[in-house]
């Protein structure tokens, strides 16, 4: 590795460190499917995007939940602060599609058609809310 990109990946590592994220890779259901529950939950406070999951009747809903709390414990194991004291929100949460299963289904007349089993990558970056003084 040349000096740069050691420089680079030192820098990102440094920034890594007071960055509170969670990733969930390759949950199986599709991108759009995801980011509608997504956009219900972004620039909100930690505990009213849980309770807005918890009632939520997608089935992606549950993951999505697991994955903040995630993000919730890597935030308390990084700082040593409890999550309850500070001022949680979720500053930055994005979707990205996944792999894709390709599959064929037999159609009329000796055909085929594609289907393509969708999955996706969900990344949550939490903050604090900084008062000011």
């Amino acid at each position: 590795m040349g000096l740069r990109k050691r420089e680079m990946a030192d820098a990102r590592k440094e920034a890594n460190k007071t960055t509170y994220f969670a990733k969930l890779n390759n949950y199986p259901t599709s991108p759009r499917k995801m980011r509608l529950l997504v956009d219900l939950i972004r620039n909100r406070p930690v505990e009213d995007a849980l309770n807005v999951l918890r009632f939520h009747t997608q089935h992606a809903s549950l993951p999505l939940s697991k994955l903040i709390v995630s993000a919730v414990k890597n935030y308390e194991s990084k700082t040593g602060l409890r999550a309850e004291d500070s001022a949680l929100f979720v500053k930055e949460i994005k979707v990205d599609g996944g792999t894709m299963l390709k599959r064929f289904r037999p159609a009329p007349q000796g055909r085929a058609y594609r289907i393509r089993k969708r999955s996706n990558h969900v990344t949550v970056v939490l903050d604090t809310l900084k008062e000011e003084q």
